[in-house]
């Protein structure tokens, strides 16, 4: 028998959210607006709101696997950026479009950009079948961004990195803000970076564990 998703999803925002500090009314909101479930694969639905991250693609030769991030990690991320309802917001790693379209409700639009050509074409879909007009799939290289719709408001990336990209501070706006976790496993760590005049600087916010983000790991040097 399905379980009763409707039940499911307020039970994830009273105890997985609210009981790990998030109390934004209107993010909350976002997260008991945008069913979960149609975001996941059929095999993973009764896993939709499990307290944990959730596989939407496994790993292949080329790349790392894929995954929606356990909802209060990316909720506690998403209310540390501080999302205005007129920010445009660049959600670097959208996967099948989850957390594109809880930004949707918060924010004014979202460019969602992801790398794998199948997810992409798959969160396009589902966003557009469930109205949340205001997002914009892209599909490209993670560490590049979205240069052609910058500057942003607001960066989030969905899942840990070993470093931010230069290239993803660029496309800050001057006030902008990108909310990641920086490090593997227990080490990671909650960071909000802003940009004023030019000049980005970065704090650190709560220790957090997320899934890594492919593409973003730290390049070995070789030395003497």
């Amino acid at each position: 028998m399905m379980p009763n998703f409707d039940d499911l999803r307020t039970k994830m925002v009273d105890n997985q959210l609210r009981t790990t500090d998030v109390t934004e009314k209107p993010l909350l909101q976002a997260f008991l607006d945008v069913p979960r479930e149609k975001f996941v694969p059929d095999a993973r639905l009764p896993l939709a709101y499990i307290d944990d991250d959730v596989l939407v693609l496994p790993a292949t030769l080329s790349t790392g696997a894929r995954y929606l991030m356990q909802p209060s990690p990316f909720a506690k991320l998403v209310q540390l950026a501080n999302i205005q309802p007129d920010d445009v917001v660049l959600d670097v790693g959208s996967a099948t479009g989850y957390s594109a379209a809880v930004l949707s409700r918060i924010a004014g639009s979202v460019i969602a950009l992801e790398s794998d050509e199948t997810l992409a074409k798959q969160a396009s879909g589902t966003l557009s079948n469930l109205g949340f007009d205001n997002v914009v799939v892209v599909n490209g290289p993670l560490v590049k961004g979205y240069p052609s719709e910058a500057p942003y408001d607001v960066v989030i990336i969905e899942g840990s990195v070993d470093q931010v990209p230069g290239t993803l501070f660029d496309q800050l706006k001057d006030g902008g803000r990108l909310a990641v976790v920086v490090g593997a496993g227990n080490a990671g760590k909650a960071m909000l970076y802003g940009k004023n005049d030019g000049i980005v600087s970065g704090r650190r916010a709560f220790n957090s564990a997320v899934k890594p983000l492919p593409s973003f790991e730290k390049v070995a040097e070789f030395e003497f």
